[in-house]
Parts: C-alpha cells; structure tokens; sequence
C-alpha cells in the first residue's frame, strides 16, 4: 500500500525557470506542472502534497539556518505522512542530506532528497525521473535513513558527494555501496540500509556556530591555520592528503593546530581522496598531526564531517564529548578503523 508522501519544495534547478540573467526560482511553477503531468496522477504515485518554501532559494544561498527549518517542518508532519521528498538544488544537496541524517534521531521513514540538473520546465530533463521515482521511493519503502535519489540510484544521504557539475550523474557514494539501483525495476538492497534503531522520533536543531573546511595545498603555513581558526571558530574539517597527511615539517604549521585545537576548536582530519580512509598511524606526518590535537574523521566526506560537527555543537556537548562522537559511527557515515 502507498503512504501519502509529503513534499518540501526549497527551491534549485528542478522548479526553475529562464529569466534574462539565467535560471531562478518562480514560485507556483513547479506545483502547477506537476499537477499537469498525467503520470503523476497514476495509481503508482503515490498521494502526495506539495509545500512550497517562501522563499524559494539557490542551494547555493541554503545555510544551517535553513537545515533546521527543513527539519522542523518535517519534524511538524511526521506523524501524517509515511514518507518525506525534499526537493532542493544539486549544489549543496549533500550538505543537507548530511546535516539532516544527524538532526532526524530515531528516523523510522524514508526522507528523500532529489532535484534535478535541468528544470522540469525545460523540454528535455531530469526532473520527471528523478521526482517520479522518488515519490515511488517515499511512498511504499521501509528504508529510515536520508537518502539522495539522483539518475537511476538511492545513496545514503552523508555518503554522498557531487561528483559532476554538468551531468546527470551528479552524485556519487565513493564509500558507501548504492542502497537501489533503478532500471526497469526499482531493486533496493535492505542489507545495506540501515535498520529502525527503536527509539522515538526526535528532531536535534543542528548548531549555527562558525565551522569551516580547509584544503591543504604545498606550501600553507602556520598563519593560514591561525587566521581560519581565530575564534570564535568553533569546529575545522582539515582537508588533507592521502591517509590524512599534512606538511608538517613546518613547526609553526603544528603549533597554530595546536594551539587552536587547546583553545577548545576541534580538527578533523578528513582525505581529499575521492575514495579511502583517514590513517593518522599510517606515516610520520600524520602522527604528528594527532599529537597536536588532530582528530580522524575516517572516510567522511567534507560534507557529512561538517553536518556532523554542527549537529553535536547543537547537542550542547563538551568538547571532549564531540571529538568522541566525531570519530563514531552514529548514522552509517563512516567506517571506523579496526
């Protein structure tokens, strides 16, 4: 049986429109067509409502901010509807799929996030396949994890990354396996999904304190480390080379790392690999970075690293608290060591 599915409509690509300066939201537009769309009235989609944000916005403009409206929304229709479609912008799609699988505790339905690369408006695009298939997805799967359906395949939310800024295949999950694959049939793979863990749904306001990303690149000195870190800088997704190493034959390098992570900024060490793992006892170098307070953050993603830190931030925990949880598996995004 399908369950009415609930709709959260942001904004991006998938409800744009052509103006004289680009693409950009129109507001009404996508409703209006998906209520014209005959195979959106099949027996097969199932029920579904449409809530439009005002205003529609760019993912490019989403902020943390906007993560805790999402979910508070969600939060609000949970107990009406079997499933939950957000419909938002490619561009940091990732980023809130991250963010919400850590701010939805005790998720027991599936929360799709999707859009598209080309406008439903358009002639020729995504959209419809994208939208059809997670409205099909939403409605009739037992799957409680954030997951983003994109060109034929359902990731886990916090394992997924853009991978192609023109393409249909935007998205990919380097380290994680698909959760389904959708051909002529939709096959999903309940081995892979993770399981309801029992407990009530509850919504955790992620943080809107300061963090940020940094990529380590030949010759970044100290004083890089401290402007980025001056406070009141709360958390820092390191991005660093292959197992996790930075250069760190420079003593100011280490002393502006150690000196942020003692003033209580906590530093993940997350790989600029596509694919692979943080190793902080892999090499010299990385040694280093861990005695000067570094912490690994495994095979997260940047954006699933970032969610997490404001997620715990949100949490009111102590420092020594968060850098705990930062390296445990809480919502299938990483693979601890060992």
């Amino acid at each position: 049986m399908l369950e009415p599915v609930y709709v959260a409509y942001t904004g991006g690509t998938i409800g744009m429109v052509r103006t004289p300066t680009g693409y950009a939201p129109e507001p009404g537009v996508l409703e209006q067509m998906m209520r014209r769309f005959p195979e959106l009235q099949s027996d097969e989609i199932p029920p579904f409502v449409v809530n439009e944000y005002d205003p529609l916005k760019d993912s490019a403009d989403i902020s943390p901010a906007d993560w805790n409206d999402i979910g508070e929304d969600i939060a609000a229709n949970y107990d009406r509807y079997g499933g939950f479609i957000v419909l938002h912008g490619t561009d940091t799609m990732a980023y809130t799929a991250s963010a919400l699988s850590f701010m939805f505790e005790g998720l027991s339905k599936p929360v799709i996030v999707t859009g598209s690369q080309i406008p439903m408006y358009e002639v020729r695009n995504d959209a419809r396949e994208n939208l059809i298939t997670s409205l099909i997805i939403a409605g009739s799967a037992r799957i409680p994890e954030v997951c983003i359906c994109f060109n034929g395949r359902l990731l886990r939310g916090n394992r997924s990354a853009k991978v192609h800024s023109m393409g249909f295949d935007a998205f990919a999950s380097p380290d994680y396996p698909t959760l389904g694959d959708i051909g002529i049939d939709i096959d999903i793979h309940p081995e892979r999904v993770r399981g309801p863990i029992g407990e009530p749904f509850r919504l955790q306001r992620c943080s809107t304190e300061p963090v940020a990303a940094l990529r380590i690149f030949p010759g970044i000195s100290g004083d890089v480390i401290r402007n980025v870190t001056r406070p009141p800088l709360r958390g820092l997704v390191l991005e660093c080379y292959g197992v996790g190493n930075a250069p760190t034959r420079d003593p100011g390098f280490l002393e502006a790392l150690r000196e942020a992570s003692n003033r209580g900024v906590v530093i993940v060490d997350v790989t600029q690999c596509i694919r692979g793992t943080v190793d902080l006892a892999g090499y010299a170098a990385g040694s280093r970075l861990a005695n000067a307070g570094v912490i690994s953050g495994y095979d997260m993603t940047v954006e699933a690293a970032l969610g997490k830190l404001l997620y715990l931030f949100g949490r009111s925990l102590s420092n020594g608290d968060v850098r705990r949880e930062m390296q445990r598996n809480l919502r299938g995004e990483l693979t601890p060591s060992g």
